[in-house]
């Protein structure tokens, strides 16, 4: 033992150089966690729920936003990386990572110092398919259809990783539950903790699920199988296009593939059909579907009707953005739509506005992957099913809820009209296809055995057949400028059982079928889909902004009007308002003031002057609930006000706390309705109505589009994790405005 103590004294660097192992030995080692999965399947909510639930220092390295917020390299992520490990931190690598190749390099990062892991998210095909369709504000634009055909290109080449790549874990997870264990397993590591080494979680062998086409073709159905039969070319080039995969090294740049999905498009544009089956359609375009008119039942000259519809198309596209027009027929040989396609050519009208497609109208998303909103109908006179081809189709498709609510619209239909129908969200069409609206249009009739014979007259008949395509058109446009009046939110999270959900603000969405990709909110021009006339109609005349409501956006309406039916949502009824919790808060504390005002006081454009006594007590009632909850909580800070153009019907009033800590606050349009000038607060609001009559409105889609900018001290951030992060740590006060007229409201005497 004295020697031992004399060695030591005599060689003191000895000494030191064995605590400072000890010391390295007892911090741990940093990790890299490789998450391997296709897009939709859960990596960037993996990774937002460790940084913010671990005491572990993490860093994320994501291949979509490496590039000062924009898509990088796998050469950028890979310095990114080691730089972390440098400074003592663990590091999650966002990316694909679906084969081998793409791993080996990130399992080297570090040496034998740093512990390699691999979480593999092994979730159902259908699940991913379906929440990178739906999303969006994706960080690497990756969704609507072309996220869709590059999960089923990956699924095609998927190698899941094995321990003898270098990996001293791996976890796989098969469901959300196992997404949820393996999220609390690393949350709960601290600095000195280390994991077991091996394979855990792997329930079955594994293969390769099912890609996309599995999903939305039903390919043994007689219909699909002559569809097939009758395109062995196109389906040849499905078949190349989906086996085409990201560029080596590229793998995790998700955004990439979208050039397949593009020259898959072009060439098949070349072909007898625009877009092939199966193609899905980007869900952030309103699109309607629309078949030749008169020119099947009404024998109309083909010639001469194509000449129509791409002189027509050409009025509508170059007037109106992000929309586009899809002509229709069943056959695969058509002529109309070789004829068209050659026209449409000559005139260069752009083909991501308009092209031709090959199929069922009413199984256009479920058959051919082609989502579409309004589809339009070659219907007769009386508006009544049957009489075969398309009217016939779209009538026994849609079910009894289209022939009620068209007979709630009008009786007849003039040739050269149109009828704009919200479908009701009980029709299967609604449902199954993601169809909120129906289109009925009549053109001219040259078959003797029709009424309205012209005898073919083509003055006659070409000016009828103008009017027909350009009142279809025009009720499209209405649609489009109603729709967009109202956002399109999506706020999912896939710890949840459920599919993600569309959902904008405190979404009841009590009647909303969840199953449909790609919807938006089920808006109209005069009725809603359930068949009632809205009050806004009432106000027309009064210059105010005619809209209607689909059922599932009347759910707070519905909770002002019979509160008491609705007593476990509620937190309190009073004579002229009610209050309840937002479902969905994007903040630590988020209710709703609701107007209990019956009859045309569905958003901030119907408030009048009449109005301004409701204003001043829905304000009163929200500062009594910020007294309690700054009573409760005196570091929180509130905002009174109300959205511009909001996605629900009825007036109401949020109430919320400015430190937005929720995991419901996920994308630019969560963050931007409540952080731009399209959240109008209810002193100003009071204040215009006093002065004008009315409040103004703010320009939605401009608005909620703005770059994130955080709340205090307006500094830019790149996506959500990164201004989430940020705005938990900025103590700066908030901006000089809302100190003035009252805007923000905190505890008294307390520094903001």
């Amino acid at each position: 033992m004295e020697a031992m103590e004399l060695d030591r004294i005599s060689s003191p660097s000895k000494g030191k150089e064995e605590e400072e192992d000890k010391a390295k030995m007892e911090e741990g080692k940093a990790i890299v966690v490789l998450l391997v999965g296709v897009p939709g399947s859960g990596k960037s909510t993996f990774c937002d729920y460790i940084i913010r639930g671990s005491k572990r220092p993490w860093v994320r390295v994501c291949q979509d936003i490496i590039g000062n917020g924009k898509s990088g390299t796998k050469t950028q992520c890979l310095m990114g990386a080691s730089s972390a490990l440098k400074e003592g931190k663990s590091v999650l690598i966002d990316r694909c990572n679906m084969n081998k190749e793409q791993r080996e390099d990130f399992v080297k990062l570090g040496g034998p110092e740093v512990e390699k892991h691999a979480v593999v998210l092994d979730l159902p095909a259908k699940m991913c398919i379906s929440r990178s369709v739906k999303r969006t504000d994706h960080e690497g634009k990756l969704q609507g259809g072309k996220a869709a055909v590059v999960i089923n290109q990956m699924l095609q080449k998927k190698e899941l990783p094995k321990l003898r790549e270098g990996f001293n874990r791996i976890t796989f997870c098969q469901d959300e539950k196992d997404v949820q264990a393996a999220v609390d397993t690393y949350a709960a590591l601290g600095s000195l903790d280390t994991l077991p080494t091996g394979c855990f979680g792997q329930k079955k062998p594994a293969k390769i699920q099912l890609g996309i086409m599995k999903f939305l073709k039903k390919v043994d159905s007689p219909s699909q199988e002559g569809s097939e039969r009758n395109a062995p070319e196109n389906n040849s080039q499905n078949k190349v296009s989906r086996e085409k995969d990201c560029s080596p090294g590229e793998e995790g740049n998700c955004s990439a593939p979208s050039d397949h999905v593009h020259k898959e498009m072009k060439h098949c544009q070349d072909q007898e059909m625009d877009m092939p089956t199966g193609a899905i359609s980007s869900d952030s375009v309103y699109t309607l579907a629309f078949p030749s008119i008169s020119t099947a039942d009404f024998h109309f000259n083909l010639e001469k009707a194509c000449d129509i519809i791409v002189e027509k198309v050409e009025e509508f596209v170059n007037k109106v953005n992000n929309a586009r027009l899809v002509l229709v027929d069943l056959s695969h040989g058509s002529k109309i739509l070789s004829l068209v396609r050659t026209k449409a050519a000559q005139k260069k009208i752009d083909s991501k506005k308009f092209f031709t497609f090959v199929g069922d109208i009413t199984r256009l998303y479920t058959e051919g992957g082609l989502g579409c909103n309004v589809i339009a109908n070659a219907t007769n006179w009386r508006l009544k099913p049957g009489g075969g081809g398309v009217n016939a189709a779209i009538f026994n498709a849609a079910g009894p809820a289209l022939e009620s609510a068209t007979k709630e619209r009008a009786g007849s239909l003039a040739p050269g009209k149109a009828l704009v129908v919200p479908l009701p969200s009980n029709s299967p069409l609604f449902a199954k296809e993601g169809v909120t609206h129906v289109i009925h249009v009549l053109g001219p009739n040259m078959n003797p055995q029709r009424p309205n014979y012209l005898n073919n007259d083509y003055v006659k008949g070409c000016k009828v057949l103008r009017e027909a395509y350009s009142s279809l058109f025009e009720g499209f446009a209405t649609i489009l400028s109603t729709q967009r009046g109202q956002s399109k939110e999506r706020d999912g999270n896939f710890f949840n059982s459920q599919d993600q959900k569309i959902k904008r603000e405190s979404p009841y969405e009590c009647e909303r079928n969840k199953k449909v990709k790609g919807l938006p909110n089920e808006l109209g021009n005069d009725v809603s889909p359930s068949g009632e006339r809205t009050d806004n109609q009432h106000h027309a005349d009064n210059g105010r902004t005619t809209k209607v409501w689909g059922s599932w956006a009347q759910a707070l309406y519905h909770i002002a009007m019979h509160p008491e039916k609705h007593r476990k949502d509620v937190l309190e009824i009073l004579d002229d308002v009610v209050v309840l919790d937002d479902l969905y808060p994007k903040a630590q504390r988020h209710l709703l003031v609701l107007a209990q005002v019956e009859g045309g006081l569905d958003c901030l454009a119907d408030v009048r002057e009449q109005h301004l006594q409701l204003l001043k007590t829905m304000h009163a009632v929200g500062l009594k609930w910020v007294e309690k909850y700054l009573n409760e909580n005196e570091s929180l800070a509130f905002r009174l006000g109300y959205h511009s153009v909001p996605s629900m019907r009825q007036l109401h009033m949020h109430v919320i706390s400015q430190d937005f800590n929720s995991k419901h606050l996920k994308n630019k349009k969560h963050w931007n309705s409540f952080n731009s000038p399209f959240f109008r607060d209810s002193v100003d609001v009071i204040e215009e109505v006093s002065k004008h009559g009315k409040a103004t409105v703010k320009d939605e889609e401009n608005l909620l589009n703005m770059e994130l900018r955080c709340n205090r001290c307006r500094s830019a951030h790149p996506n959500i994790p990164r201004l989430k992060a940020h705005i938990n740590s900025c103590q700066l006060p908030f901006p000089s405005a809302l100190y003035e007229n009252q805007r923000l409201v905190f505890a008294s005497g307390k520094q903001r």
